[in-house]
């Protein structure tokens, strides 16, 4: 259940109510009495998108890769050379491995 809060613009009382997604976003002021003058008012969250993941490729930032990069990740380590009879078309030297 989610916590809304709610000011009166009458009386500027504040609360708080746990209350489900389908509350009114208006109701009487429990201090002044003014009818639906308690209004839903928008509020931060405590929800944070951080770590590896999501921010580690950088959508958080606007730019994939950027986050990585800017953290001090390390870059990927090279492919070896290729081997006597290995062309660089082998497992090892795909791009997709990488």
């Amino acid at each position: 259940m989610p916590l809304y809060e709610y000011r009166c613009e009458s009386c500027d009382e504040q609360e708080e109510k746990l209350e489900g997604f389908d509350a009114p976003k208006d109701h009487d002021c429990p201090k002044c009495g003014a009818a639906q003058a308690m209004h839903r008012e928008v509020s931060l969250t405590s929800f944070t998108l951080s770590g590896g993941g999501w921010m580690a490729q950088g959508y958080g930032k606007g730019t994939p890769g950027k986050a990585a990069k800017t953290e001090g990740a390390a870059a990927p380590a090279a492919a070896p050379a290729p081997a006597a009879g290995c062309a660089g078309g082998c497992a090892c030297h795909s791009t997709k491995n990488q």
